[in-house]
């Protein structure tokens, strides 16, 4: 068993920061996966985050305090077109009256770098800011 809180598989999913609360849940979503991070020497961080066709190779760092934090950044080629994600999220702490509560990791991602977008001819453009949350799958 790892000392590393973070070593494990997590259900990924991020948000846009859209402050209109009539905005459809749908329409927030900026993407979905699953972390897998493995067990690495003191303070790093690495491993891999993806979904159905995409994978991007995570290394970073991790950082004992209260909370827990850590920072990747996720690189890869996907489509033939490289794609870079920058990630900063912090381990939520267990509650004392929590029942049932899973391990979860709350955050912020942004797109470092443009890649072709979801629809023919677009583009995701760089600097775009979403939240995302984690939540242990193992």
């Amino acid at each position: 068993m790892s000392d590393n809180p973070f070593v494990g598989h997590w259900t990924y999913r991020s948000l846009l920061n859209d402050p209109d609360v009539n905005t459809a849940f749908n329409n927030l979503e900026f993407g979905r996966g699953t972390i897998e991070i493995v067990d690495g020497p003191m303070q790093l961080l690495t491993g891999t985050i993806g979904g159905p066709g995409w994978s991007l190779a995570l290394k970073g760092s991790r950082a004992y305090g209260s909370p827990m934090q850590v920072r990747f950044q996720g690189t890869g080629v996907v489509g033939g077109e490289e794609w870079i994600y920058d990630y900063w999220g912090s381990l939520v702490p267990a509650w004392p009256n929590g029942v049932d509560q899973r391990p979860a990791i709350v955050g912020s991602v942004i797109r470092t770098i443009p890649h072709s977008g979801g629809s023919p001819g677009t583009v995701a453009p760089a600097g775009v800011v979403a939240s995302f949350y984690a939540v242990r799958a193992d």
